[in-house]
């Protein structure tokens, strides 16, 4: 495998590795740790605008590289929902509806891969302008990236240890709040076109 030929997907599956280091780091309750944590959460995250972007300028788009973008997706969201569970921080639902979407939307659109069908670009499985614009457009995709960036990183923001100054602030505790819960509604609302717009998938 030519790396250079491949570098889009290349990156695609590192920010999964950052990512995961970037979570790591949570348990190990130091205030330098979650710093860390902060700025690998950061990376990851333009990782994800990096892969796209590389792969129209490299021309090194296919239909691999749109599942490998999609699985480095579900990875790393799901990923940063659980540990924030676990460690508290948010309530349960919060992973279990984005696995509940993640799994239903996904496996929709594994069918409608086999059928010359993706989820983004020219041959979107999506047949309905709305369904295009809530699904494909910039727009939608750019403003879920930012509910869910700015809710993880202020997720790990007020709960870094030593920071008193943080921890001490409602306001922010809102606004973290705020992120998530957009993020989250964005996830669903995101994945409504996918289930109405399937029907036609199954028919022989």
């Amino acid at each position: 495998m030519k790396i250079k030929d491949n570098l889009a997907n290349i990156v695609s599956v590192s920010r999964i590795f950052v990512a995961f280091v970037a979570i790591s780091l949570l348990y190990v309750q130091t205030t330098w740790a979650y710093i860390l944590a902060f700025l690998l959460t950061a990376v990851a995250f333009s990782m994800d605008g990096l892969d796209g972007y590389l792969a129209r300028k490299l021309n090194q788009s296919s239909q691999w590289g749109s599942v490998l973008d999609i699985l480095g997706d579900r990875i790393v969201e799901a990923s940063y929902w659980i540990v924030f569970a676990v460690l508290g921080w948010i309530s349960i639902w919060f992973p279990l509806i984005c696995i509940t979407r993640a799994f239903t939307t996904d496996g929709i659109r594994s069918v409608a891969l086999s059928k010359g069908y993706t989820a983004f670009g020219e041959k979107t499985m999506q047949s309905s302008n709305i369904g295009r614009f809530i699904c494909a457009s910039r727009f939608m995709r750019i403003s879920y990236a930012v509910a869910k960036v700015a809710a993880f990183m202020l997720l790990i923001a007020v709960n870094t240890p030593g920071m008193e100054l943080w921890n001490g602030t409602p306001a922010l505790h809102t606004v973290t709040m705020v992120f998530a819960w957009a993020a989250i509604i964005f996830c669903v609302v995101r994945g409504i076109p996918v289930i109405a717009e399937s029907g036609r998938l199954f028919k022989s």
